[in-house]
């Protein structure tokens, strides 16, 4: 751990197929956009302070990097993790993802000190939220 008050900061690029669809599927989670890095191909979606999911049309994407475009709903490409306070709130927002047109995972993990589900957003990248027993963390 750092002692820096400096807070980095994580910026998740995914590229989607219907942008509009993704922003209203993220909104519909609680979550806001950025409006000064949002338009016709990149939304900005605030998860945290530090954490910031960006959607980028799969045209926009491709300029980023010269390698095939994962089919997120068919291939693995990454398993993206968010905590939650408690074990209530992990089931809301899974709840709130299926409402807005996600997949929820069958496989619950729960292992007292642990809790923790998972959904597929519209492209099928994969979403755990995981709430872990504060003391059990301190050790």
């Amino acid at each position: 751990m750092t002692t820096s008050a400096y807070q980095q900061m994580i910026f998740i690029n995914l590229p989607v197929n219907d942008l509009d669809a993704s922003k209203k599927f993220f909104t519909e989670l609680g979550y806001s956009l950025n409006a000064q890095f949002t338009d016709e191909n990149a939304a900005s979606v605030v998860i945290s302070d530090t954490i910031v999911a960006m959607l980028l049309t799969k045209p926009f994407y491709s300029t980023f990097t010269k390698k095939e475009i994962a089919d997120a709903s068919k291939t693995s490409e990454v398993l993206l993790c968010l905590s939650a306070e408690s074990r209530e709130k992990v089931d809301e927002l899974v709840e709130k993802a299926v409402a807005a047109g996600g997949t929820a995972s069958d496989k619950v993990q729960d292992m007292d000190f642990m809790y923790g589900r998972s959904f597929d957003d519209l492209d099928g990248h994969t979403w755990e939220v995981v709430w872990m027993n504060p003391e059990a963390v301190q050790g």
